[in-house]
Order: structure tokens, then C-alpha cells, then sequence
């Protein structure tokens, strides 16, 4: 609930500190008295819109301070977005700077710097505000179901919970089937392109790896065939005959042999010397031999030469293509047809897992269904509890109506929940955010809690003259029902119903002063003085004061809403309401 309010330099205030008691806590004043104001701050606070004018005038900063005692639900939702917490209290603070054209704002939540959205999420745990034109939850989808699904107790708690794990069910089994699908296909992606390489590199027969070296050897003597023929010719008449005036090798070996034979006979120890010139004849004369049978061998051949140029660039972009050498494609050939051979023997049946998902879908459809039905006795339930909680509160001929439109299936259910109404007869039923007024949307409300006080996760609500426009019997059905509602939470309600504030459990009377501010000669503002002390003051403000209403003050204040002929009548009337509301509340 909240526990205290700290307000500075925030529109007509200056500076202002309030402390709240549980139950019912009235606020009244004059219509313009500064009641808006307070909730405008705690509207603030918890992330409302900031304008340039909520900055008190000739203020640079303002600040709001609202201090809260938490629910465990609220304390959970604080440590799962890890806001510090000592005790029970929350102190939720929003600091405005004014700019040249703009408001910074900057909020904390026990002393923790915190974003926007984290504090609008926050709001829906601590506090509701239905003002003229301002309600949050009412209008949400989410909470009209979360309301919904209460009236319907713990069979439709539970039915809400199978379904939510039917959901999940669903959600794996298509999980499932999408990951064997795309794993079929990443597998049928890796057959083709393994498929492909396979055909393209067998089609090639790839066998030898030094195949691209020999080739590359036979380019260059094909290219090279009538240099060769000649150089064989040279080099076969060097080493054994020669048609030209030179004598061959072979003939000066000749020549020598005959020489050291002559030499031999005088002389044995050139016989080894006879013998390695008579092996390098044998070999020379050999060589000549070959040669020429080399050189009858070549033979210019332009066909093969093109086919052998055409396989060395085939294996070449083979190698370039997949960025390996010869020797390891020849390998890589190998693992392909090892990895085609455990692709095609994966098997894993993508119709076992389809059969599987429809068969989740079909039971989750079925206790969707079912959970429709119960929604729909909860919807009758609450239609017919708002309706006969809105007759005394001067809506007696409402219209409302809860819709429940088929969409595909959630966690929550296969239903788009709407609270459709309708103030006047004859009109159709349209969405209540659409349709209410202000007053008719805080009255509904207003019913609307009495309907679901063991529900709401709200700890204090906030009514902004839900009684406006209505007197007698209305009104006290009003203070009646915001009484009753203080019983389980908090309640804060601007109310100019004296029947209103007669049943309250705090009273807090708000209104306007005018104060003159003095400076000193250091520039610092002085404390505010009454305007009625005219020392030296050099600027008339005004302000917004609150106070907190003893009984004394109690009974003038609901006499001075009374009204009457006199004052002592209208301090007889504030008598009678009090023992009337001293009554009920016993009651």
C-alpha cells in the first residue's frame, strides 16, 4: 500500500509530505483546490508523462517521492529485475529537470536507477488510478482475462494450467518435426552436393597422383619433339659416327684404345688405363645407340599433344575448383563415397514426428476448447455480478457483456477476451474503454472490484470523483462500496460526497494558500510567510497544502461540503453522517 507521499516543486506544490493509513483515505477540497495535483504526482512516479508545467514556476527541479509497503508477489517481481530491497518498503522516486523546451526526468527504485518501461511494469503491481479520461488495466486484454479466469475459481485454474501444458507439448513436438525438417534438408543439401562431387571428380579418373607431374613432362617433350629430334641427331653423331670433317667420340676412343694396346706391349701398367677407355668406348658407343633409337622415337604428334594439354587444365581447375592437391583429391573421392554411403543410410521418419505434432495439436485444440466452455459459465457469472454491483451506483439499465473471440491457441488459451458496454439503452455494446465516460468507467471499476477483491494484485486503487454527478442513495451505496473495498486494500478517493468522506478511515482536506516569498541579499528564498505578513516581501505565490483531519476538523469539513441554511444545521447534518458512517462500518 502506500505508505508516504513526498512531493517539491511540483505544480502548485513546494513542498509537501503526506503519510497514508490503510483502509479508506478520503481527500476533499474545493473544485480547483489542488486535488488533481496529488494524483498527477503519483501518477508521475510510476511513469506517467511529464510536461514543462508540472515544474513549479521559477523551479529548475522537481521531485516526487512515493514510499510503498510490498506484497511477496511485488517482492518477487523486484528480485527478478534485480531492484535492491530492504524490509517491505519500496521507495519509488522520479527527479524533473526543466530544459530550455523539454523535461528530463530520471526514476529510482531503492535508490537503483531504473528505465521507463521497468517502472510502467512495476505500476501494475502497486497501484490503479481511474481518474477522468486515466485507467490502465481496465481496458488491458490481459487483465480482463486475468479477471475473467479468477471468476471461474480453481476448476478453470486448473483446466488453464493443462492447457498451458498441452501448449508446451505442442511447442515441442513442432520443434521437433522443424528441426528433423531442417535437418532432412541440410542432409538432403549435403547428399546433392556430395552426389555431385562424386560424379564430377569419378567421372574425371583420378587414379595416379603423380598423373598432372608426368603429363606436365610429356607436354613439354611434345612441345619441344623437332628440337629433339635434332639435339639427338647432334649429340648421336658427336658420340658415335659424324658426317662432318670432325671425328666422332667414339672414333678418338678408338683411336686411343689402339694407341695404349701399342703401348701395352712394351708396357703392362697402362692396362688399367686401357681398361676404363675401352669401358667409356662400350659406353659411348652404347649411348650413341640409344640416342639414335631416341631420336628415331620422337615423333611430332599435335593430337596428343592437345589431349594431353586438355587433361593438365582439367586437373588443374579440379585442384583450384576444390583447393586441394591431386594426391588429396584422390583421397577426398574416397570420403565422399564414405560420406554418401552414411547419408543414405539415415532414416529418422519425418512422419512419425508429423503424426505426433497433429496428434499434440488435437489435444490441445480439446482442452482449449474446454477451457472455453468454462469462460464462458465465468462470463456469465461476471455479467450477471457487475450488473446487479452497478444498479445502486445510478447504472441500473447498463449493458455489459463479456466477448470471447476464437484465436490460435496460446499458453492462456485459444480466447481474445473484451469486456464490450453499453451506459444506455437502445445503444449497442462497444469495447468499455471505447464507450465509458470517465465517471461511468470509474464506477465500473468500482464494481468491478467489489466483484474481484480476493483478485486483484493492485495494492491500493485510486478513485478520482467516481461519485460525481450522483447524491442520496447513490452516494451511499458509493461510500458504502469504497468502504467495503478498503477492507482488503487500499483505497484513496477524491470525493466532494460528504456521505463519501463521512466513511473514511483517513480524511485529508486539500487546498489552495497564498504566501508571500521573501529573498535575502544572497538570492536564497526565505521560508513562506502568510500573505497577510507584509515585511519587505517581494512575491506573492500560491500553494497547495493538505491536511490530515482530526475528528474536530472532521466534522466542520463534511459540514462545509453539507452545506445548509445555517451552520449549525450543517454541523447537525456533519453529526448525523458521521454516526450513520460510524454505524455501518460497525455493521
Amino acid at each position: 500500500m502506500l505508505v508516504a507521499l513526498k512531493i517539491e516543486n511540483f505544480a502548485l506544490i513546494d513542498n509537501l509530505t503526506l503519510d497514508f493509513e490503510a483502509g479508506l483515505n478520503v481527500l476533499t477540497g474545493e473544485t480547483g483546490a489542488g486535488k488533481s495535483i496529488l494524483l498527477d504526482a503519483l501518477d508521475v512516479v510510476l511513469g506517467g508523462r511529464v510536461s514543462q508545467r508540472m515544474i513549479r514556476a521559477g523551479e529548475k527541479r522537481g521531485l516526487i517521492e512515493a514510499t510503498f509497503k510490498i506484497t511477496e508477489r511485488t517482492r518477487t517481481w523486484l528480485k527478478e529485475h534485480d531492484v535492491p530491497m530492504e524490509g517491505d518498503r519500496l521507495i519509488c522516486v522520479r527527479e524533473l529537470t526543466a530544459g530550455k523546451n523539454t523535461v528530463r526526468s530520471r526514476s529510482r527504485l531503492n535508490e537503483a536507477s531504473v528505465n521507463k518501461p521497468q517502472v510502467e511494469a512495476l505500476r501494475l503491481h502497486l497501484i490503479e488510478i481511474t481518474a477522468q479520461g486515466q485507467t490502465l488495466q481496465v481496458g488491458d486484454p490481459q487483465m480482463q482475462l486475468y479477471w475473467l479466469d479468477g471468476i471461474g475459481g480453481q476448476p478453470l485454474a486448473k483446466q488453464r494450467q493443462l492447457v498451458a501444458e498441452k501448449h508446451q507439448s505442442m511447442t515441442d513436438a513442432k520443434t521437433a518435426l522443424e528441426r528433423r525438417k531442417r535437418a532432412e534438408q541440410q542432409r538432403q543439401e549435403q547428399l546433392d552436393l556430395f552426389d555431385y562431387q562424386w560424379k564430377e571428380l569419378s567421372a574425371v579418373g583420378l587414379e595416379d597422383p603423380e598423373e598432372l607431374a608426368q603429363l606436365e613432362q610429356e607436354q613439354q617433350r611434345l612441345s619441344h619433339a623437332v628440337e629433339l629430334q635434332q639435339q639427338s641427331y647432334q649429340t648421336y653423331q658427336l658420340l658415335y659416327e659424324s658426317d662432318q670433317d670432325n671425328a666422332a667420340c667414339a672414333d678418338l676412343l678408338g683411336k686411343a684404345v689402339q694407341t695404349l694396346e701399342d703401348m701395352q706391349q712394351y708396357d703392362n701398367t697402362v692396362e688399367p688405363i686401357l681398361d676404363m677407355v675401352n669401358d667409356a668406348l662400350a659406353q659411348v658407343e652404347e649411348a650413341g645407340r640409344q640416342m639414335n633409337a631416341y631420336g628415331e622415337d620422337v615423333e611430332t604428334d599435335p593430337q596428343r599433344l592437345q589431349d594431353v594439354q586438355a587433361r593438365i587444365s582439367q586437373l588443374k581447375q579440379l585442384t583450384r575448383k576444390y583447393g586441394k592437391s591431386l594426391a588429396d583429391l584422390i583421397d577426398y573421392v574416397q570420403e565422399i563415397q564414405a560420406s554418401l554411403e552414411l547419408l543414405n543410410g539415415e532414416g529418422q521418419s519425418i512422419e512419425v514426428l508429423e503424426a505426433e505434432y497433429e496428434k499434440a495439436v488435437a489435444k490441445l485444440d480439446k482442452d482449449c476448447q474446454t477451457l472455453t466452455d468454462l469462460r464462458k459459465q465465468a462470463a456469465k457469472q461476471l455479467e450477471d455480478s457487475l450488473i446487479k454491483e452497478l444498479k445502486p451506483l445510478a447504472m441500473d439499465r447498463v449493458q455489459f457483456q463479456v466477448s470471447l473471440t476464437p484465436i490460435a491457441p496460446t499458453p492462456a488459451g485459444a480466447d481474445k477476451i473484451q469486456f464490450l458496454f453499453s451506459p444506455n439503452p437502445g445503444e449497442p455494446l462497444q469495447p468499455l474503454a471505447e464507450t465509458a465516460s470517465g465517471g461511468e468507467m470509474s464506477r465500473f471499476l468500482l464494481a468491478l472490484k467489489a466483484c474481484l477483491t480476493q483478485l486483484d494484485i493492485v495494492n491500493t486503487l485510486v478513485f478520482d470523483e467516481v461519485d460525481v454527478g450522483v447524491s442520496g442513495r447513490v452516494a451511499q451505496a458509493i461510500a458504502e462500496k469504497l468502504y467495503q473495498l478498503g477492507r482488503s486494500q487500499q483505497v484513496l478517493c477524491v470525493t466532494h460526497q460528504p456521505m463519501v468522506a463521512a466513511m473514511a478511515d483517513a480524511h485529508f482536506r486539500v487546498g489552495k494558500e497564498v504566501i508571500e516569498q521573501t529573498k535575502t541579499t544572497s538570492g536564497r528564498k526565505r521560508k513562506p510567510k502568510p500573505a497577510d505578513s507584509h515585511d519587505g516581501a517581494d512575491q506573492v505565490r500560491t500553494v497547495v497544502r493538505v491536511v490530515p483531519l482530526d475528528e474536530d476538523m472532521r466534522r466542520d469539513e463534511l459540514a462545509q461540503l453539507a452545506g445548509g441554511q445555517t451552520h449549525q444545521e450543517a454541523l447537525s447534518f456533519a453529526d448525523s453522517l458521521l454516526k450513520q458512517a460510524k454505524g455501518l462500518r460497525q455493521s
